[in-house]
């Protein structure tokens, strides 16, 4: 098992050979995040996958977004499919060559279709859920109750007015600098999915309220304190390719 360097960490942001699969837009993206014992993720994750830590310590995130102009390469969005809201739950993670990347808990959505296919071609833990979005000016007030859950859940936050790019070696730049997802298949297969875009553009935001709930929801132990880093990012045009078998 190799642990990533920062060659390994600066190469997973490269573009992938090949045509990707999709199109989107990411946009109101915040970040929040906690510090959590290793051993508790690493007791989450399937063979073949390693909690990455920064300073001895694994991180796990709540990171609520709009989803715009999804659609396949080549063709247009579609006005009723096309844009939705999603929330996951994610950690962080590499594998046994060294390549850093993402792993999700889970990731709530209200638009079922997407989460059918992220669920079927993506191996993913997608949950439906009902989402609600309200924005004023550089205000985001935003909304989510899983199908199966009786709590609504909810994020004020403000939008960057000024971002740059996370600098090489800090806990922002570990946070946020990740451009590949591992999935598996119900008979334990390990994937890999990578997405192309320009490195975030991040800066500290208010968040006048959040919630550590999710996390709760998936099981895992909630953190009990606020989130130690609070970020937010400019929205950003994404590729993705296709995943492939580890």
């Amino acid at each position: 098992m190799k642990r990533p360097t920062a060659d390994d960490r600066l190469n997973a942001r490269l573009r992938p050979q090949g045509f990707p699969v999709m199109q989107q837009r990411w946009s109101g993206l915040l970040f929040l995040h906690w510090p959590v014992p290793a051993d508790l993720i690493q007791a989450t994750l399937p063979p073949g996958l390693h909690v990455d830590t920064f300073d001895g310590r694994a991180w796990i995130g709540v990171v609520p977004f709009f989803m715009d102009r999804i659609r396949p390469s080549l063709l247009p969005p579609v006005p009723w499919l096309s844009w939705f809201r999603e929330m996951n739950v994610r950690t962080y993670v590499h594998d046994d060559r060294g390549v850093p990347g993402v792993w999700f808990h889970s990731l709530d959505c209200d638009q079922p279709l997407a989460v059918e296919i992220a669920r079927r071609l993506f191996h993913l833990p997608y949950e439906h859920a009902r989402m609600d979005i309200v924005g004023s000016g550089q205000r985001i007030d935003y909304r989510c109750q899983r199908r199966s859950r009786e709590d609504e859940i909810r994020f004020i936050y403000e939008t960057p007015r000024s971002t740059t790019e996370a600098l090489e070696g800090t806990l922002e730049w570990f946070l946020v600098e990740r451009y590949v997802l591992f999935s598996a298949k119900k008979d334990g297969t390990l994937c890999e999915g990578r997405v192309h875009h320009p490195p975030y553009r991040i800066a500290g935001v208010e968040c006048r309220q959040w919630s550590a709930a999710p996390i709760a929801w998936d099981g895992l132990e909630m953190p009990s304190g606020p989130p130690v880093s609070i970020l937010a990012a400019d929205p950003v045009e994404v590729a993705v390719f296709p995943l492939r078998k580890l």
